[in-house]
C-alpha cells in the first residue's frame, strides 16, 4: 500500500494528515525550527509537535529564502532518521519500509540541495534571497500529497535516478530555481547535480541507521552498502586520477605545474567533413560544457583535432578537473589515454573494463555502464596514438564504431582528442552517422598568448617575463608568429630563453619548420648538459653524444613498435648489434644490479625533459612525454643513417655502406609505419641542415632500391638471405608481446613504400632548386621508355592487399609535386591525398577516388577522369582544361578558380559544390546536376553546353546574364 510522504509527520502531529493553514514562509520556518531543535537538543515526540502541525513535508524548507538552507550549516540528512527513532521510542512500532523512506529521502534531498549551494558563493549570491511566489509555494505544498510505494521506496536506494520520486523532486525544485531566477538549463544542471548527489547520502544515514531499525536493515543489505562502496571508489578515483593533474610538473620542472601555467584555448568549429564553418572561434572549455549540458546533442561524440603541440592532452587533465569541480555527479570525468589501451577488445565496454580493471567500481558492478545512478564523460585522449594495428587495419573506424554505437543508446558522453589525419580513414563513417561534433584547436591569439606570458611572470617574475616579450617581438615572423602560438613550443621558447640557451637571431631562418628544428635540437643539447651535472653519470663516464644516441634510439624503438611506447628490451636488442654501444653495457649492468650506479643513471636518463618509464607498464619500457619530441628524435636517427648511405668508401668501394648492408639497413630502419608526416617533415628539415647531405647520391641509392624492390627481388630471396623476414623475426623477438605483428608482406611493402616516400620527397626538394630539376626526376608509375609499362597500379594493389596497410594510408600525404603525367591508374584509391602542384596530366584516372583530396593547383589536363569521385575534394586553381569528367562526382567540392574549360562535364554530379570563379569556357554540362552549387562569379561563353541540366532551381549565385541565357528570367 502506497504513504504519502506527509503521513510520518502527521503521527508526531497526532493527526490522520498534516492540514496546514499557515503561509509558506511560515510552514518553511516550522522545518527548520524543527531541524534546529533536533540538531541542538535531544527532542521528544511532544517537543517535535507543535512544528510538525505547521508543515505539510520537510520539505516546505524550499518556500523560504534559499540562503536560510545553508545558514545554520544544519544536518538535514540525519533528520529523518532521527524522527524515525523518537516515534519508534514512543510507540515501540517499527515503521514501514515505505514510511523509512519517505522521511529519509526528503532528508537526503534537502542535504544534497544544501551542499550544492554551499559549494557556489557565487550563486547563493545570486539567488539566496529571493521569495518563492504563491505559485511555486503551491507546487511545494503538494509534495506532501506524493505517494510512495514498496517498489518505490526500494528504486529509491538502488537506482534513485530512475524512481518516481526523484522524477517529482526535481521537477519542483527546477520550478523554484527558475523562480529564484536560474536559466533553464543552468536549473537543471543544478537539480541533476542535486538528485544524483541523493544516493551516497542514503546510503551513509542507512549506513548509520540499519542497526536501529528493521526495514532500513533490509533496504541497507539490498543495495545500501554497495552504493555506499561504488560510491566511495568513485570519489577515490576523481582524487588520484583527476584532482591530482592539475598539479603534476610540467615535464621535469621542479616547481611549476600544468595548472601555473594553463589558458584557456579556442577552437573553429568544424562540419562533418573537416572543414571550417564560417562563425568565429570560440572557447573550448565553454563550448564543450554546453554541449554536455544540451539535451539536444546527448547522442553526439565531441571530437577536438588538433596538431602536435596544440595542447589537447593538457586540456584533457584540466577539463576532466573542471568536471569534478563544477559538474560532478552530473557528470563522472574518466580520462583514457588512448597510448595505453594494450589492445581493443570486440566491443568498447570490455575495452574500457580492461583500462579500469583496478578500480572497484568498475570490478564489483558488472552493471557500471548501465548503472543510471552515474554518468561518465570519458574523454579519449590521442586518437592517433591508438594501436598500431588499430590504424592500419581500419580497427580506427571500428573503434570510433563502436564508441558511436554505445553512446547512441547510453546516458554517457565521449570527448575524443586526436590529430586531424587520424580521422582521414575514418570519415567516411563520420559523414554518414552525424556522429561527431568536431572542433579544432586554434593557435593562441594575442590575448591569449599575453595571459599565457602574464603566468609565466607570476612564476618567473616581470623582468623574466618582459625579456621574453621582447625576445619574441624580436624573433622571425614565422616564429613569433607561428610557432610561438602553440603551447608546447611557446613553453620550450620561455623556458629555453629563461635557461639562456637561445637568442632571436638563433631562429634567424627560411621558414619555420627550420626554426622547430632548432628549438627541438637546442632542447636536446640542453637536456643533455644537464644529465651530464648529475654524478651518476659522471661515474658512468657516459659523453653526450651516447646519451644522444641513446635517445634517438629509444625515438626509433617507440614509433617502431608502434604503441607509444618500447620495451628497454627492444631497445638493448637494438644497441648490442654495435659492440662498443655504451647505452647496452649500461642497461645490462642495470638488470643484473638494480643498486648500481649503472641504474640510477639509466633511471635518471628515462626521467629526463623527454623520456621516463611508461605507465601502467610492468615489464619496463619507455615513452615520450610528449609524441613530438619521439618524432624530432626518430627524424634525427634516420638523418643519421641516412647521411651514412651516401658517404665515400674506400677505394675501390664508391660508398662506405655497401649495396647489401644498405638494402639491410633500409629493411631495419623503414621495415615499419616509421614515416609519418611530422618525422618526414623533420627528416627533409634535418637533412637540408647537414653538409653531409648529397641528395643526387641518396636518390641514385634509393631508386635502385626501389626497383628491386618493385621486382620482388627482397621478398622472394632465400631463407637467410630474405631481408623481409629477417626484420620480421627481430620485430617479434623485440616485441613479444605484440597481439599483431607485422607479416612478411606487410615490413615488405612498409620498406617500399618508406623507401618510395624518400623518393618522392627529394623530387619536390629538387623542383626548388635549379642544380637539381634535371638531376633528380622521380617517374612515380615508371620512367615514360620505349619498353615502358605501368608499375604505380601494382604497388597500390600489392599494398593494398597486404593487411593493416594502404598505399593512400601510407603514402598519400606525400604526393605533391608528383610526376603522374601520362600514368595509368583506372580505378585508384586516393582519397585524403595531397596532389598539390602534382602532374597528373595525361593519366588514365577513370573510377578512382579523389575524396577529400587536395588537388591544389594540380595539373589534371587531358585527363580521363569519367565516373571519378571528387567529392569534398579541394580543386583550388586547378586545371581541368580538356578532361573527360563525364558522371564524375563533384559534390561539396571546393572548384574556386578551377579551370574547365572544354571539358567534358556530361552527367556530372556537381551537387552542392563551391564554383566560385571557375572557368567553364567550352566546356560540357549536359545532363549535370547542379543541385545547391554556388556559382559566384563564373566564367562561361558560347560554347558552354548547358543541355538538360538538373537542379538549376536550387543553385546559388547564379549570373544574371547565365539566368537570361537559360531562359530562367
Amino acid at each position: 500500500m502506497a504513504t504519502k510522504i506527509s503521513s510520518f509527520l502527521a503521527t508526531i502531529a497526532s493527526k490522520s494528515a498534516v492540514e496546514t493553514t499557515k503561509t509558506a514562509t511560515e510552514s518553511a520556518k516550522a522545518v527548520l525550527d524543527l531541524a534546529k531543535t533536533v540538531k541542538e537538543k535531544s527532542p521528544d515526540v511532544a517537543t517535535l509537535k507543535p512544528y510538525a502541525e505547521q508543515m505539510s513535508s520537510l520539505l516546505d524548507l524550499l518556500n523560504s529564502p534559499l540562503a536560510a538552507i545553508v545558514k545554520d550549516a544544519i544536518p538535514f540528512a540525519s533528520i529523518g532518521v532521527t524522527l524515525l527513532n523518537l516515534v519508534y521510542e514512543a510507540t515501540k512500532k517499527d515503521p514501514t519500509l515505505e514510511e523509512c523512506m519517505a522521511l529519509i529521502v526528503q532528508g537526503a534531498y534537502l542535504e544534497s540541495f544544501k551542499l550544492q549551494l554551499a559549494a557556489d558563493e557565487k550563486l547563493l549570491s545570486r539567488i539566496g534571497e529571493k521569495q518563492v511566489s504563491r505559485l511555486v509555494a503551491q507546487q511545494v505544498h503538494q509534495l506532501a500529497e506524493l505517494e510512495i510505494s514498496d517498489r518505490d521506496a526500494r528504486l529509491a536506494i538502488v537506482s534513485f535516478q530512475e524512481s518516481g520520486l526523484a522524477s517529482e523532486l526535481n521537477w519542483v525544485l527546477q520550478a523554484r530555481l527558475e523562480d529564484a531566477g536560474l536559466a533553464i538549463n543552468e536549473a537543471a544542471l543544478l537539480c541533476d547535480r542535486v538528485s544524483r548527489t541523493v544516493p551516497r547520502i542514503l546510503s551513509e544515514e542507512l549506513a548509520k541507521a540499519a542497526d536501529q531499525l528493521k526495514p532500513l536493515a533490509e533496504l541497507y543489505r539490498l543495495g545500501g552498502q554497495a552504493v555506499l562502496e561504488r560510491t566511495q571508489s568513485l570519489e577515490d578515483y576523481l582524487t588520484k586520477e583527476i584532482a591530482s593533474k592539475p598539479q603534476e610538473k610540467v615535464f621535469d620542472e621542479k616547481y611549476l605545474t600544468f595548472q601555473d601555467l594553463y589558458v584557456r584555448l579556442k577552437v573553429q568549429l568544424l562540419d562533418q567533413d573537416g572543414k571550417a564553418i564560417d562563425e568565429s572561434p570560440i572557447d573550448l572549455e565553454t563550448w564543450a560544457e554546453q554541449q554536455l549540458l544540451d539535451p539536444r546533442e546527448q547522442n553526439r561524440v565531441l571530437f577536438v583535432q588538433g596538431e602536435a603541440g596544440r595542447g589537447k592532452s593538457v586540456f584533457c587533465r584540466m577539463f576532466s578537473d573542471r568536471v569534478r569541480r563544477k559538474l560532478y555527479p552530473s557528470f563522472m570525468p574518466i580520462v583514457i589515454r588512448l597510448r595505453d589501451l594494450r589492445r581493443l577488445e570486440s566491443n568498447l565496454t570490455q575495452t574500457l573494463e580492461n583500462r579500469l580493471e583496478t578500480w572497484q567500481f568498475v570490478t564489483s558492478n558488472p552493471s557500471w555502464l548501465t548503472d543510471s545512478n552515474t554518468r561518465f564523460l570519458f574523454l579519449l585522449d590521442g586518437f592517433d596514438e591508438l594501436l598500431l594495428e588499430g590504424r592500419a587495419s581500419g580497427g580506427l573506424k571500428e573503434f570510433l564504431q563502436q564508441i558511436e554505437d554505445f553512446q547512441r543508446n547510453s546516458h554517457h558522453r565521449f570527448v575524443i582528442t586526436g590529430r586531424p589525419l587520424s580521422l582521414q580513414n575514418v570519415d567516411r563513417l563520420l559523414t554518414q552517422t552525424k556522429s561527431l561534433v568536431r572542433v579544432a584547436i586554434q593557435p593562441m591569439n594575442d590575448e591569449i598568448r599575453q595571459r599565457w606570458i602574464a603566468q609565466w611572470a607570476q612564476q618567473f617574475g616581470t623582468e623574466e617575463a618582459h625579456r621574453f616579450s621582447q625576445f619574441l617581438d624580436n624573433c622571425p615572423e614565422e616564429v613569433k608568429n607561428d610557432l610561438a602560438r602553440e603551447p608546447l613550443l611557446l613553453y620550450l621558447l620561455a623556458r629555453l630563453h629563461r635557461e639562456q640557451r637561445l637568442n632571436a637571431e638563433m631562429l634567424q631562418t627560411e621558414n619555420k619548420i627550420d626554426a622547430k628544428v632548432l628549438i627541438y635540437d637546442e632542447a636536446v643539447k640542453w637536456v643533455l648538459d644537464k644529465q651530464r651535472e648529475d654524478e651518476n653519470f659522471r661515474l658512468t663516464g657516459l659523453e653526450p653524444e651516447e646519451l644522444r644516441r641513446f635517445l634517438t634510439e629509444a625515438a626509433l624503438c617507440v614509433v617502431q613498435a608502434g604503441n607509444e611506447f618500447a620495451p628497454i628490451r627492444m631497445l638493448e636488442m637494438r644497441c648490442v648489434k654495435d659492440a662498443n654501444n655504451a647505452i647496452a653495457k649500461l642497461i645490462q649492468k642495470a638488470r643484473q644490479n638494480t643498486e648500481t650506479d649503472e641504474t640510477k643513471a639509466l633511471n635518471s636518463l628515462l626521467t629526463a625533459f623527454y623520456i621516463k618509464p611508461a605507465s601502467g607498464d610492468k615489464g619496463g619500457s619507455v615513452e615520450f612525454t610528449h609524441k613530438s619530441f619521439g618524432e624530432f628524435l626518430c627524424a634525427e636517427r634516420l638523418r643519421d643513417a641516412i647521411v651514412r648511405w651516401t658517404a665515400p668508401g674506400i677505394r675501390p668501394d664508391p660508398f662506405y655502406v655497401e649495396n647489401d648492408q644498405l638494402y639491410r639497413e633500409i629493411y631495419d630502419l623503414l621495415g615499419s609505419p616509421v614515416l609519418s608526416v611530422e618525422v618526414v617533415e623533420f627528416l627533409m628539415a634535418l637533412l637540408t641542415r647537414s653538409n653531409e647531405f648529397k641528395p643526387v647520391k641518396l636518390f641514385e641509392r634509393l631508386n635502385i632500391f626501389y626497383e628491386l624492390w618493385y621486382e620482388g627481388t627482397f621478398i622472394d630471396a632465400l631463407p637467410g638471405e630474405n631481408l623481409p623476414q629477417e626484420k620480421m623475426r627481430l620485430l617479434r623477438e623485440q616485441l613479444p608481446e605484440q597481439e599483431k605483428p607485422l607479416g612478411l608482406r606487410q615490413v615488405d611493402v612498409y620498406a617500399g613504400l618508406n623507401v618510395l616516400i624518400l623518393l618522392l620527397e627529394l623530387h619536390r626538394y629538387a623542383r626548388s632548386r635549379d642544380e637539381l630539376k634535371e638531376k633528380i626526376v622521380f617517374y612515380l608509375d615508371g620512367q615514360p621508355t620505349e619498353n615502358y609499362a605501368p608499375r604505380l597500379l601494382n604497388v597500390i594493389s600489392y599494398s593494398d592487399c597486404a593487411k593493416w596497410v594502404g598505399f593512400s594510408f601510407v603514402v598519400g600525404a606525400f604526393l605533391a609535386y608528383a610526376n603522374l603525367h601520362n600514368a595509368t591508374l583506372y580505378r585508384a584509391n586516393f582519397a585524403h591525398a595531397d596532389f598539390y602542384f602534382a602532374d597528373l596530366s595525361d593519366a588514365d584516372l577513370a573510377w578512382s577516388s579523389f575524396y577529400c583530396a587536395n588537388l591544389d593547383s594540380a595539373n589534371l589536363d587531358s585527363a580521363d577522369l569519367h565516373s571519378a569521385n571528387f567529392s569534398g575534394a579541394d580543386l583550388y586553381f586547378a586545371n581541368l582544361r580538356n578532361a573527360n569528367l563525364a558522371r564524375s562526382n563533384f559534390y561539396r567540392a571546393n572548384l574556386y578558380s578551377t579551370d574547365f574549360s572544354n571539358a567534358n562535364l556530361h552527367g556530372a554530379d556537381l551537387s552542392s559544390a563551391y564554383f566560385h570563379r571557375a572557368n567553364l569556357c567550352g566546356a560540357i554540362l549536359d545532363k549535370a546536376n547542379l543541385s545547391d552549387a554556388n556559382f559566384e562569379s563564373i566564367v562561361w561563353d558560347n560554347k558552354t553546353s548547358w543541355k538538360e541540366i538538373r537542379g538549376l532551381e536550387t543553385a546559388k549565385n547564379i549570373p544574371i546574364a547565365l539566368k537570361q541565357q537559360l531562359g530562367l528570367e
